[in-house]
């Protein structure tokens, strides 16, 4: 036991969950202090069962990256609700009905995690994202929090740089 208490390096620092920028793709006009929370990338591998007689075996199947959540405060300007809709109008105009073509709408979008200096120690670079659900939120004369908008994004694949 104190052989595994050894090996633990003594100036231990870890990553915190309030050190991160999402970066955007600067024709967005979506700045990084826009963003409030967001979640790290998620994977999921479906399982393929091989059966034998009475029983299954597993395999590995097909993979992918599942959708993510982002939070962005709405300043009064620059407008965050402005710049995620014009965005939203690439995929989708809703005055006319037409749609987007994929490579106008999908975005390379990159997150970064910090260390107590400002030192990127994680990067991840979502390639092929867009737009699948844009909540404006609530308003309610009661309360006096921050105007906030979450939305939903999707992209083709997840690289850990490092």
């Amino acid at each position: 036991m104190a052989d595994l208490l050894m090996k633990m390096p003594v100036p231990y620092e870890p990553k915190r969950q309030n050190r991160f920028i999402v970066r955007f793709p600067s024709t967005l006009g979506i700045n990084e202090w826009y963003v409030t929370s967001a979640s790290r990338p998620k994977a999921k591998i479906n399982s393929v069962p091989i059966p034998f007689l009475n029983t299954s075996t597993y395999v590995a199947g097909r993979f992918e990256w599942e959708e993510m959540q982002v939070t962005f405060k709405d300043p009064i300007g620059p407008s965050a609700s402005q710049a995620l809709m014009e965005w939203f109008r690439l995929h989708a105009e809703s005055v006319t009905g037409r749609m987007g073509y994929a490579a106008g709408y999908k975005k390379d979008i990159e997150i970064e995690m910090l260390d107590p200096t400002g030192v990127v120690v994680e990067k991840w670079i979502l390639q092929g994202t867009f737009i699948t659900n844009l909540n404006f939120g609530d308003l309610d004369y009661s309360r006096d929090e921050l105007a906030t908008i979450t939305c939903g994004l999707r992209m083709d694949r997840c690289i850990q740089v490092y």
